[in-house]
């Protein structure tokens, strides 16, 4: 089996539930506060790691507490830390995270050390990576970097994920290094210009990103399940029902799962649902990476439904 290997940002989320999401201008007092591991690229690696995964991280830390504490987290749950970049003089990433009695979030993100994350850092990959291999990418580090990873990834015949969060564009070039692009709905209305809100328009959108060069589409939409498009064939696997608590990192488990699935070369169909899984298990619990499960966990869950 081939592994895992992550590109991304590393954070130290700082939470705070709160009745509901402020708006600008307002103060919500808030309940319990809580400080956990996270970051895009760190969440999905730890969710790829628990979900069977043999994963490699690459990303940037400061050389703080916060980057020793990441370090010693990434070695707990068995993630190959080699290509983790200590950057003296930054401070290692931080989010400060609102999340409300639904489960719905706020997000604001200082980068420190992963805005040092640079092409140079994954030159190492034209080593390690084979065919067979998957190389799963987020937006929350240089997109210079996440370019460069892409294009080994492809030169090495490694399979590309990229996740593209927070939205921004993206240049042709990139999209056509990638074998499965996973946005959820407004980051595939950021990515085509075009409405994304029923099956008709989500097969509109697709349709644009395959000519862009994407070869597969999987537009993630929380509770209403996931709309996948791969050579002109749509599909709607719907999620599991589940008491929601925290989505925060949902779309990080479900892309570190589905990482796993593919490099298991499970059926595209039983891939999503693995992920979905995966992802539905985390949003009944607080917090990033905390709320990753387990792959006994994932499987007990499939069985029951």
């Amino acid at each position: 089996m081939g592994k895992v290997v992550v590109v991304g940002s590393t954070n130290t989320d700082m939470i705070v539930r709160v009745p509901r999401i402020p708006v600008p201008g307002e103060t919500v007092l808030g309940r319990e506060f809580q400080i956990a591991a996270g970051g895009k690229g760190a969440n999905q690696a730890v969710a790829a790691a628990r979900a069977g995964g043999a994963v490699v991280l690459v990303t940037a830390l400061g050389t703080d507490d916060l980057g020793n504490r990441a370090v010693d987290s990434f070695v707990r749950e068995g993630i190959d830390i080699d290509l983790v970049r200590r950057v003296p003089g930054l401070p290692s990433g931080v989010a400060l995270i609102c999340v409300d009695d639904t489960g719905e979030n706020s997000i604001a993100v200082a980068a420190g050390a992963n805005s040092a994350l640079g092409p140079d850092d994954v030159d190492p990959l034209a080593r390690i990576l084979e065919a067979g291999d998957v190389i799963l990418l987020q937006l929350e580090i240089s997109l210079a970097t996440v370019e460069a990873a892409a294009r080994i990834a492809l030169q090495r015949r490694a399979r590309v994920i990229l996740n593209p969060a927070p939205a921004q564009a993206l240049p042709a070039s990139l999209l056509r290094t990638v074998s499965l692009l996973t946005p959820n709905e407004r980051e595939a209305e950021h990515l085509t210009g075009m409405d994304v809100s029923d099956e008709m328009t989500m097969t509109r959108a697709a349709a644009a990103l395959h000519e862009r060069g994407v070869r597969d589409v999987l537009i993630t939409l929380g509770a209403r399940g996931v709309f996948t498009s791969t050579d002109g064939v749509s599909d709607m696997v719907p999620a599991f029902k589940v008491q929601a608590v925290d989505s925060t990192a949902a779309g990080d488990v479900f892309n570190g799962a589905l990482a796993v699935a593919l490099v298991e070369e499970r059926p595209r169909r039983d891939a999503v649902r693995f992920a979905s899984a995966a992802a539905a298990l985390s949003v009944t619990r607080m917090g990033a990476q905390a709320s990753a499960p387990r792959r006994a966990e994932v499987e007990a869950f499939l069985r029951e439904h």
